[in-house]
């Protein structure tokens, strides 16, 4: 197909997330064109959580499109909101597109181009008068940038605590993550260490959760160094710096859960602006737009390094902003 003869849509939401399938709801729903484009399945990060997450929130609060979310207890579980954001997308027949990367994406307002490339090695190309970025940031974890970091015995995320059992784990991190590892990997029997860098824990760990890590931590049970820093990885030891000097601690396998950001370096190829303070991006608050026109950011991505500020609760609402804007502009309606 020539590029002449393409389908120009009115807007492309690149990431099917919450956030992007509620933008992409509120575009179509003031009859206007959209597909979305996802690396990914849908709602690929929220599949990567572990197996048995619990959602700290309400399903009401999880609800895109005025569409009901049941929960068969107070807080959804992850298994709920994968078939609850499934049926989201067939209830409105939305065009998600998985599987299909957006590599690079050039043209202008009103004019967009964007280059995909597909999960078996196809390549692909769209049109499309708008663009709306949501692609979060969950797939790009903050690195130690230590000696060992790359040895496969070292993970950025965690799922289950079966494979550990008996095994020497370290965790680095002193938030939910950190700490919900920490007990399910203790729980299942691995021998397990936290190290955290402050003198101690996050106060944003869930008050359900900070007293049965800080009573392990206190017990013994689980092996803490607080105001402490991993400085080295080998394949048998880690090596920590410790207010009582350097340690080395017989090691099988290390989780480096000290969090995610987006992918600040797509944004700059996409002539987004950063503030020099904050690192947040620039964008209009009314309307979500970003400096390069057309170009409109949704969920964490507003945010920028601050990724603790926006969540699905919050950034589900920015599809509004975006598509009552797109719709003045495409169509001329106040």
């Amino acid at each position: 197909m020539s590029a002449a003869s393409e389908p120009v849509y009115d807007a492309i939401v690149i990431g099917a997330g919450p956030t992007g399938l509620a933008c992409a709801i509120e575009i179509q729903q003031r009859d206007l064109s959209v597909i979305l484009l996802e690396k990914g399945c849908l709602t690929n990060s929220l599949y990567h959580y572990p197996p048995h997450m619990t959602f700290f929130t309400t399903p009401e609060l999880l609800e895109i499109g005025n569409l009901p979310m049941t929960s068969l207890n107070e807080k959804p579980n992850r298994t709920e909101a994968l078939k609850y954001y499934r049926r989201v997308t067939q209830y409105f027949r939305l065009d998600v597109r998985q599987y299909e990367r957006a590599d690079r994406i050039e043209g202008q307002d009103g004019d967009f181009h964007v280059w995909t490339s597909h999960r078996v090695g196809r390549t692909g190309h769209h049109r499309a008068r708008k663009i709306v970025l949501s692609t979060g940031y969950y797939d790009l974890p903050n690195l130690l940038d230590i000696p060992g970091e790359a040895l496969s015995k070292v993970m950025h995320y965690y799922r289950e605590p079966h494979p550990y059992w008996d095994m020497d784990v370290a965790v680095i991190g002193g938030k939910n993550s950190a700490a919900i590892a920490s007990l399910e990997l203790f729980w299942a029997g691995a021998r397990v260490t936290l190290i955290h860098r402050e003198p101690q824990l996050s106060n944003s760990i869930k008050y359900w959760i900070k007293p049965n890590i800080e009573n392990r931590l206190k017990k013994g049970e689980i092996a803490g160094y607080l105001s402490s820093t991993v400085e080295d990885i080998t394949e048998d030891c880690i090596r920590v710096r410790t207010p009582d000097g350097e340690k080395w601690l017989k090691n099988d396998f290390v989780f480096a859960l000290i969090g995610y950001h987006p992918d600040i370096e797509f944004l700059r190829h996409m002539g987004i602006e950063f503030d020099p303070a904050t690192r947040r991006p620039k964008t209009n608050p009314d309307t979500l737009e970003s400096d390069r026109p057309g170009v409109y950011l949704a969920g964490v991505l507003v945010a920028g390094m601050h990724t603790n500020e926006i969540f699905i609760e919050n950034g589900r609402f920015h599809g509004a902003q975006i598509a009552k804007d797109m719709e003045r502009r495409l169509t001329g309606h106040p």
